[in-house]
C-alpha cells in the first residue's frame, strides 16, 4: 500500500481547497438563505408556517442520514466520484428547489438536495491529503474562514433577494457555484492510492436501514414535538420509540457486522471521540439558534427578510474574526517553522 505521507496530488493544493470549499460554502449558504425566506415561501406555496418548516426538516433528515456514511460512500464509488455527483446532484435539486410550485414538490427536492449536500461538508479530509503536515494547520484555517463566510453572505444576501426579487433566487444561487466546484473538482481532484486500493466489502443494507430509520425519527421528533405537545402526542411517542430501538439495533449492528456503514470502532480514541462531543454541541447550538431566530424575528417583531438576515449576519462576524485570527496565528507558526534562525522580534 502506497504511503500516504509521501503522495502529494499533481494540482497546486489551493486549486483544489477552493474547488471544496466552493462546494462547503454553497451549502452552508443554502442552507441560511433558506431560514430567513421561510415566511414567504409559505405565504407563496399558499402553506402554513408550520407546514413550511417541513422545508428545512426534510433537508436537515436527508442531509444528517448521508453525513455519517460520507466516508464507506467515498471508499466505494471512489472520493472524486462520489464529491463531484453529490454536487451535481445538490445544484439540480437547488434548480428543481426554484422551480417548484407547490410545498410538496419543494420538500421533495429538499430531500433530494439534502441527500446530495451531505457529503460536501464532511470534504476536510481531502484538505488533509492535499497539503503536506507543515502547511495542513493553515490550509484547514484559511478552509474555514471561507466557510464561515457563508453564514455571513447567507441570510444578509437571501434577505436581499427574498424581499426585492423572490425566495427563489435563494436557491437558483446555488447553480453557477456548483457549476464552478463540480468542474474544479474534476479537473483537479485525485483519488490518493491508499483510496484507490482499498476495497470497502459489501453495501451494509441493514446499517444503513437502521441509521435512516433513528435518525430520521429522531430529527422529526425533535422538529415536530413543540408544535405536538411533545409525549402527549401518540405520533411524538412513536417516533421516540422508533429513534431509541434503531438507535440501539444500529449500535449493535455496526460492532458486531465486519463492514460497517459507520465504523463506531474508531470512538475508543479519546481525542476523536472528544472533538466528535464538541462538533455535536457546537452545531446543535448553531443550527438551532439559525432555524429558529429567523422566525422569532419575522413573526413576532415584524422584522422583514432582510432584518433578520442582518441580525443573525453578526454573530457570524464573529466567529470570521475567530477564524481569521487562527489563520494568521498558522500563518505566523509556518514562517518561523521555515525560517534559518528562531524567530526573534524586532529590537529596532
Amino acid at each position: 500500500m502506497a504511503d500516504t505521507n509521501e503522495w502529494r496530488p499533481r494540482a497546486n493544493p489551493w486549486l483544489i481547497a477552493g474547488a471544496v470549499m466552493a462546494a462547503t460554502v454553497m451549502e452552508v449558504l443554502d442552507t441560511s438563505v433558506a431560514n430567513v425566506a421561510l415566511n414567504h415561501i409559505a405565504g407563496n406555496l399558499s402553506a402554513s408556517v408550520d407546514d413550511a418548516t417541513w422545508v428545512l426538516t426534510s433537508y436537515l433528515v436527508s442531509n444528517a442520514i448521508i453525513q455519517p456514511a460520507t466516508g464507506w460512500f467515498g471508499q466505494y464509488f471512489s472520493r472524486r466520484k462520489f464529491l463531484i455527483a453529490c454536487i451535481c446532484i445538490f445544484t439540480l435539486a437547488s434548480a428543481w428547489c426554484g422551480l417548484a410550485n407547490s410545498l410538496g414538490m419543494l420538500i421533495l427536492a429538499r430531500i433530494v438536495q439534502g441527500a446530495g449536500g451531505g457529503a460536501l461538508q464532511p470534504s476536510q479530509a481531502v484538505l488533509l491529503e492535499t497539503f503536506p503536515a507543515e502547511k495542513r494547520g493553515l490550509g484547514m484555517s484559511v478552509y474555514t474562514l471561507g466557510v464561515v463566510v457563508a453564514p455571513i453572505l447567507g441570510p444578509t444576501l437571501g434577505g436581499w433577494m427574498t424581499d426585492n426579487l423572490s425566495w427563489r433566487w435563494g436557491f437558483y444561487i446555488n447553480v453557477p457555484i456548483g457549476i464552478l466546484s463540480a468542474a474544479m473538482c474534476f479537473l483537479f481532484l485525485e483519488d490518493p492510492p491508499y483510496l484507490k486500493n482499498t476495497k470497502p466489502g459489501r453495501i451494509d443494507y441493514i446499517g444503513f436501514s437502521l441509521l435512516t430509520l433513528w435518525i430520521g425519527c429522531l430529527q422529526v421528533m425533535l422538529d415536530k414535538g413543540q408544535d405536538a405537545d411533545w409525549f402527549s402526542s401518540t405520533f411524538i411517542r412513536v417516533l421516540a420509540t422508533g429513534a431509541a430501538l434503531g438507535f440501539i439495533v444500529f449500535i449493535f449492528w455496526e460492532l458486531k457486522t465486519p463492514n460497517p456503514i459507520v465504523n463506531l470502532r474508531v470512538f475508543p480514541d479519546r481525542n476523536l471521540a472528544i472533538g466528535a462531543a464538541l462538533i455535536f454541541m457546537v452545531g446543535a447550538i448553531l443550527n438551532g439558534t439559525t432555524a429558529i431566530l429567523p422566525q422569532f424575528m419575522q413573526n413576532l417583531m415584524n422584522y422583514t427578510a432582510l432584518q433578520a438576515g442582518l441580525v443573525i449576519t453578526d454573530s457570524a462576524i464573529i466567529l470570521t474574526k475567530l477564524s481569521t485570527v487562527a489563520a494568521g496565528s498558522e500563518l505566523f507558526v509556518l514562517i518561523r517553522n521555515i525560517s534559518n534562525s528562531p524567530f526573534e522580534p524586532s529590537k529596532t
